[in-house]
């Protein structure tokens, strides 16, 4: 009696599980990624308001640097493993799995660091390079999620 409940209940909660297709995974991917990075980009260029103009844009080309070095050698080939996994994907699958389950973990200790750092004495034009630099990097790598997505349809 007990085996026969198994699988009953993992029927009821596969029906409330929210699957989509894979293009869906990309764009969200792509979404997440931009929103974050225009986010802290946002903020950084709320911080480089207060400096002179000239420091305020030497401070924004320290960061748009940093930004293509992230995005280079860090994001770009996250965002690579994750567009390979999600082309893996058959039929519909979880709205959610668009990352995997130990990137939710990084974006809580992400999001605790960056609260913490902004409250820290820490300088916010200094701060506003390594926003520009984290924002940046996540922008420009999103761009690959959404040429997922376009091209989706264009092998359809």
């Amino acid at each position: 009696m007990g085996n026969q409940m198994i699988p009953k209940t993992a029927d009821w909660i596969r029906r409330f599980t929210p699957g989509v297709q894979r293009w869906v995974h990309y764009l969200l991917s792509g979404l997440m990624w931009s929103a974050v990075g225009i986010m802290l980009c946002s903020m950084a260029a709320s911080w480089l308001c207060v400096p002179p103009p000239g420091t305020a844009v030497a401070l924004a080309a320290a960061g748009l640097l940093l930004a293509l070095g992230i995005y280079r050698f860090g994001f770009s080939r996250i965002a690579a493993k994750n567009l390979r996994r999600i082309s893996e994907m058959q039929g519909n699958v979880c709205v959610f799995a668009f990352q995997e389950w130990k990137s939710y973990l990084i974006v809580i200790f992400m999001i605790t660091l960056g609260r913490t750092l902004r409250l820290s004495p820490f300088p916010k034009t200094a701060l506003a390079v390594l926003y520009i630099g984290i924002g940046g990097g996540l922008f420009f790598s999103s761009l690959a999620s959404y040429r997922a997505a376009a091209g989706f349809f264009r092998e359809k």
